[in-house]
C-alpha cells in the first residue's frame, strides 16, 4: 500500500526520492483534482513551484494530472514565491492553487502546499478533506494528460503580482529615496523581484545568492542568523541601510539593520504593527501565533486594538484574519500577512514595508527599534531546535508531550507559572510577563522550545529549565 500522505503545519513535505516521489506527487494531484471538481463546475488551478531539485518537473506532473481530470491548470513559467501563487489565485479568480515547495526545510525535502480560493493556507477542514481523498485513492486511479494538453496554460505571474505590491506600498517613493539595500535571496525563488521593482532609480539593491542552487549552499534556506553569515558580514561593513532576507519560497523574511544587527522575528512583528497602526494610520485587530511576541499585547493596549493569539501556522492565522478583518497576522518563523493583500505570508512585501518605514520615519532602523523598545520595554528571545531521527520522531514526540502533561511545572527557572495553554504544545505564561513554549514541529522531525523574557540570560534559563523537565538535550546553538 502507498504511504499515507499527511499535511503538516503548511502542506505535505517529504524527502525527495524516499517519500516525495513522482508517484506520491501524482496521488496528491489526483486527490486535489477531485476536490477541486467538487468546488466548481469548471475549476481552475494555479500551479507554482520553487527552486528546489526538480520542482519544475514535479509541478509539470501536477498540471498534467489536473488537466487529465478536466481541471484547467495555470502553470508558472518560472520558479516563483509561494505568495505569488496565492495572489494569482485571487487575480485570476481561480478555484485554488498547488505549489511545489518545501519552504525553509533542508535541501533533501520537497513538498506540496494547497491554497484555497482565498489565497490563504488551507484551513483544517480543507486539509482533512484533501488527506481523505488522497489516501483513499487506488494507485491505478490517477488520470494524467499529455504535457501539451490544451487545459495546461503556461503563464508569467510576475507582472500582476508586482502591480499589487505597488498598490500596497509606495514603490516609486522607495526607488527615488536613495537607499542602499541588500537582498539575501538564499538561492530561493525571490531573485529578481526587489531589483526589478526598485531598479532604475536612486535606490540600489545588491542581491546575494540569487543563482539557483538546490543544495542552498549547504544551509537551510531559513532567514535566521546561523544561515545568514555573508549577509550579516556585508551589513557590518557599513554602507547599507537595510538587508531583506527571504527564505526558499520567499514567504518568510529576515531583517538586518544598518549596523549588521539581526532584528529577530518577534521584533519584526512588533515593528510592523507599530508601522501599520502608528505610521500608516491603519486601524483594526492583529493576529499572532502562540510563539509570537508579547510586545504585541502591549502595543494593543497602547493603540486600543484587539490582539488574537492562535496555534502556530497560517492555517490558524488566516481564518482569524479573515474573520476579524485584521491589519496584521504573523508567526515566529518570520511569516507576516497584511490586510488588503492576501491572508498569507509575504516576505517581499514586508521587506518593502521596512524600506518605507525607514523613509517615513527619516531615521535608521536601529533608531526605530530603540523607539519601539522605549514604548514596550526590551524583550529578548531565543528558540532551541531539538533534531530527532525521522523513524523515532513519532515515539519521542509522544514521550516528550506526555512527560510535560504529566509533570506540568508550577514554576520555571524560579518564576511562578500563572497559566498554561496546551492546544499546540505547552505554553507557560510566567508571573513576570515572560513565557516559554514547547511544541512539536508540523513540518520537520523537531521538538522546538521557545522563550521570550526581559534579558538573554532569562530566556536561556527558561529554555534550559523546560528541557530538563522533559529530559531533552539542548542543541549546540539556538536560533534567536
Amino acid at each position: 500500500m502507498p504511504a499515507e500522505i499527511k499535511f503538516g503545519t503548511d502542506g505535505w513535505r517529504g524527502i525527495v526520492g524516499d517519500d516525495f516521489t513522482y508517484e506520491s506527487v501524482r496521488r496528491c494531484a489526483q486527490g486535489t483534482a477531485e476536490y477541486l471538481r467538487g468546488r466548481a463546475a469548471e475549476p481552475v488551478a494555479v500551479v507554482g513551484y520553487d527552486c528546489r531539485f526538480a520542482s519544475e518537473e514535479f509541478a509539470s506532473e501536477v498540471a498534467r494530472v489536473l488537466a487529465g481530470n478536466g481541471v484547467r491548470a495555470l502553470l508558472f513559467d518560472r520558479p516563483s514565491p509561494t505568495q505569488v501563487a496565492s495572489w494569482t489565485v485571487i487575480e485570476r479568480r481561480a478555484t485554488g492553487a498547488a505549489v511545489v515547495t518545501a519552504s525553509h526545510n533542508p535541501y533533501l525535502f520537497n513538498g506540496l502546499k494547497y491554497k484555497p480560493e482565498t489565497g490563504s493556507s488551507a484551513p483544517p477542514e480543507v486539509i482533512a478533506e484533501l488527506e481523505r481523498r488522497i489516501n483513499a485513492l487506488d494507485p491505478g486511479a490517477v488520470r494524467r494528460s499529455a504535457p501539451d494538453d490544451p487545459l495546461i496554460e503556461r503563464i508569467d505571474p510576475q507582472p500582476a503580482y508586482c502591480a499589487q505590491l505597488r498598490r500596497m506600498v509606495d514603490v516609486d517613493g522607495i526607488r527615488a529615496a536613495g537607499l542602499r539595500l541588500v537582498h539575501e535571496c538564499m538561492h530561493g525563488s525571490a531573485y529578481g523581484y526587489l531589483t526589478g521593482l526598485l531598479g532604475g532609480g536612486a535606490t540600489a539593491v545588491a542581491e546575494l545568492h540569487a543563482e539557483r542552487n538546490p543544495y542552498f549552499g549547504g544551509v537551510n534556506p531559513e532567514p535566521i542568523p546561523p544561515n545568514l553569515g555573508q549577509a550579516l558580514a556585508a551589513m557590518r561593513q557599513g554602507g547599507h541601510d537595510l538587508c531583506v532576507a527571504t527564505d526558499g519560497d520567499a514567504d518568510r523574511v529576515g531583517i538586518i539593520d544598518e549596523t549588521g544587527r539581526f532584528i529577530n522575528q518577534l521584533q519584526v512583528y512588533a515593528l510592523l504593527m507599530r508601522y501599520l497602526v502608528e505610521i500608516r494610520g491603519w486601524r483594526g485587530p492583529v493576529v499572532k501565533s502562540i510563539n509570537m511576541t508579547s510586545m504585541a499585547d502591549r502595543l494593543g493596549e497602547r493603540y486600543g486594538v484587539p490582539v488574537y493569539e492562535v496555534p502556530v501556522g497560517f492555517k490558524s492565522i488566516a481564518p482569524r484574519m479573515i474573520e476579524t478583518d485584521a491589519v496584521l497576522g504573523g508567526e515566529e518563523s518570520g511569516g507576516y500577512a497584511i490586510r488588503g493583500h492576501i491572508p498569507e505570508r509575504d516576505g517581499i512585501l514586508c521587506g518593502l514595508f521596512f524600506a518605507d518605514m525607514i523613509i517615513r520615519e527619516g531615521r535608521p532602523l536601529s533608531e526605530i527599534l530603540r523607539a519601539l523598545e522605549a514604548e514596550v520595554g526590551e524583550h529578548a528571545y531565543a528558540r532551541h531546535d531539538i533534531h530527532l531521527a525521522r523513524d523515532t520522531y513519532p515515539t519521542e514526540r509522544k514521550r516528550v508531550l506526555e512527560a510535560l502533561a504529566a509533570n506540568a511545572p508550577r514554576e520555571v527557572a524560579g518564576v511562578a507559572v500563572e497559566r498554561v495553554r496546551d492546544d499546540d504544545g505547552f505554553k507557560f505564561f510566567l508571573r513576570d510577563g515572560s513565557w516559554v513554549l514547547l511544541r512539536a514541529s508540523g513540518t520537520e522531525p523537531l521538538i522546538r522550545v521557545y522563550s521570550e523574557a526581559a534579558s538573554p540570560d532569562a530566556v536561556q534559563a527558561r529554555l534550559t529549565a523546560l528541557e530538563e523537565i522533559v529530559g531533552i538535550a539542548p542543541p549546540a546553538r539556538d536560533h534567536s
